[in-house]
């Protein structure tokens, strides 16, 4: 990102405020910020705090004689490398949407070239509102990017979807958006978390898994410019920002969202998700309570889709790279490779999950990758850096000459 140019344009609301930390964040990573502060934003932040941050003058109106002088607002809505509207008001989102241009803001929007990314935000009423969601319907299609809002507690005192996405986490979507690494251009799958099957409404099957090791995969993949398509089940752990997330519950729902995003190409599929191997056959539909003479509720079971052995068989449509997980308990290297021949992936990463090593929902791994030339062990280190190995490795496999 060093070098790199973006053009911020700061809509007007009280989350106008959080756009100055993220001038610091960019500034920070070695980026220029170009400011355009709409009149509506400069009752919430002032241009002089924004330019002090910015290192730039501040733009503001359409009409000033000594900026179209020396940089017009044509130039100027072209001279980035992205736009960022944050905050983006109801107000301008409609103006984006039917192409209105009557002040700065919006006709840099409609004169541009350059990628938008907006970050939302407003009343959880306004958010909800049909004409705000057409309006997003439009821009998506329009294909302008955008992240958030998260969900919260509001200045107004209401709660629900509208608030701003946090400063980090667009700082995260404009990295990823600007990301010019080895896998750009690369879309690639990757699942996570644990999968919850139910038994009755209150109680399901799940696993240990926190997800840390698949969140921490997508991030590590987004950082070399991949577009990650990221499918998790119910984590513990936040989603990763600057990715494409779809939440699932069930080993069944997680197939469906796989097949699913596997209709457009896929470059590579990382299976992380700690997927169930078997579900309650008939759920029931009512909490299952003790009985009186003390007798066992008889659960049977059903065999869940295989979903890495399902990517693995997909024909034509079958990643160039498939890669699985093994968390075993005993002979993981054996049982592990065994499994790479029986699901038919590409490489199979293996890991000890027995209690004593701390690894399943802990913060640290300890990996084998097992590919087709043998095994390899990776030492102990923290799940951040064995999936930025893991991306290293996936980069050179898709940038290598195929086999």
């Amino acid at each position: 990102m060093q070098g790199r140019t973006v053009l911020l344009i700061i809509g007007g609301g009280i989350a106008a405020y959080k756009s100055l930390l993220l001038i610091r964040l960019l500034r920070e990573a070695g980026m220029r910020v170009l400011p355009v502060l709409t009149k509506s934003g400069a009752e919430f932040v002032t241009p002089l705090s924004v330019s002090a941050l910015a290192g730039e003058k501040v733009s503001e109106a359409l009409f000033d004689l000594n900026d179209e002088a020396e940089m017009g607002h044509i130039q100027l809505s072209r001279a980035a490398d992205l736009v960022v509207v944050a905050p983006a008001t109801a107000d301008l989102i409609a103006k984006m949407a039917n192409g209105l241009a009557n002040d700065l803001a919006s006709t840099l929007l409609l004169a541009t070239d350059t990628p938008v990314l907006m970050a939302p935000a407003m009343n959880v009423r306004m958010w909800l509102h049909p004409a705000t969601q057409r309006n997003l319907a439009t821009l998506a299609a329009d294909g302008i990017q955008r992240i958030g809002p998260d969900e919260g507690e509001m200045a107004c005192g209401e709660y629900g979807p509208g608030r701003m996405a946090e400063p980090a986490a667009i700082f995260a979507a404009i990295a990823s958006l600007l990301a010019d690494g080895p896998l750009k251009g690369r879309r690639i799958l990757v699942t996570s978390g644990p999968t919850h099957e139910p038994i009755d409404p209150v109680r399901y099957i799940a696993n240990r898994s926190s997800g840390a090791q698949g969140a921490a995969i997508a991030t590590a993949l987004a950082a070399l410019g991949a577009e990650v398509e990221f499918v998790t089940g119910p984590a513990s752990v936040p989603t990763p920002m600057g990715v494409n997330v779809t939440k699932v519950e069930t080993a069944a729902e997680m197939l469906a969202a796989v097949e699913a995003l596997a209709k457009t190409p896929l470059d590579a599929a990382i299976c992380a998700a700690a997927v169930a191997d078997w579900r309650v056959a008939s759920q029931s539909t009512s909490k299952i309570k003790k009985t009186a003479d003390g007798a066992l509720p008889v659960l049977q079971f059903a065999e869940n889709p295989d979903i890495l052995k399902t990517i693995s068989n997909w024909g034509k449509a079958r990643p160039r790279l498939v890669v699985g997980f093994a968390a075993e308990t005993d002979d993981v290297v054996a049982h592990a490779t065994a499994k790479r021949q029986r699901k038919g992936c590409d490489w199979i990463l293996a890991n000890d999950v027995r209690p004593d090593t701390g690894i399943m929902g802990g913060r640290e791994n300890a990996v084998t990758l097992i590919t087709a030339d043998g095994a390899e062990s990776w030492p102990r280190t923290s799940k951040t850096a064995v999936a930025q190995q893991l991306a290293a490795r996936i980069a050179a496999a898709l940038n290598g000459p195929k086999t």
